[in-house]
């Protein structure tokens, strides 16, 4: 215990260093998903009037979950889905040694032990969503969820077939 605080004052302050670290590793986080990257409108439009084909055998969007809904008016929208589950922990505690009387030191005193784990979860997600009708991309429009910000560059065009990490 420190001078002038009391054990229950002491371990509020454990706790709450334990969550200011887990904010400090979440903004980081966060910032890190976002950096500088942004849609680029020429990479966007790049798909317009291409034939679907060319989706099929792209190798970045080869690599990623896809969804299929077709609209009643015959649109085949395709979900390309880029994300990564993240999960972050943080915890603190304390021990806290118990009043022992003087002249009983062969009694073991009692001891207080405390502790604190906090658990955040998300799944920021890219939903690369390309509208298609009769084999030909109409359009293509990256939505960002879960905190998370799309991007695109020329890995992201018709007809790239180099390697690629992202």
């Amino acid at each position: 215990m420190t001078r002038g605080r009391s054990k229950r004052q002491d371990a509020a302050l454990l706790a709450w260093e334990g969550l200011m670290r887990l904010a400090a590793v979440l903004l980081m986080l966060s910032l890190s998903l976002t950096g500088c990257l942004s849609v680029r409108q020429e990479d966007v439009d790049a798909w317009t009037g291409r034939p679907v084909g060319e989706l099929d055998v792209h190798p970045v969007f080869l690599t990623m979950k896809m969804m299929r809904t077709v609209t009643p008016d015959g649109t085949e929208i395709r979900n390309y889905v880029n994300s990564k589950d993240v999960m972050s922990c943080g915890g603190g505690g304390a021990v806290t040694p118990g009043f022992k009387p003087q002249g009983y030191s062969a009694i073991a005193a009692p001891t207080t032990y405390s502790s604190n784990v906090m658990c955040t979860s998300s799944t920021p997600t890219c939903n690369n969503l390309f509208y298609i009708k009769g084999g030909i991309v109409q359009r293509f429009t990256p939505v960002g969820s879960g905190g998370a910000r799309c991007f695109t560059d020329e890995r992201m065009r018709p007809g790239f077939s180099g390697p690629v990490n992202y």
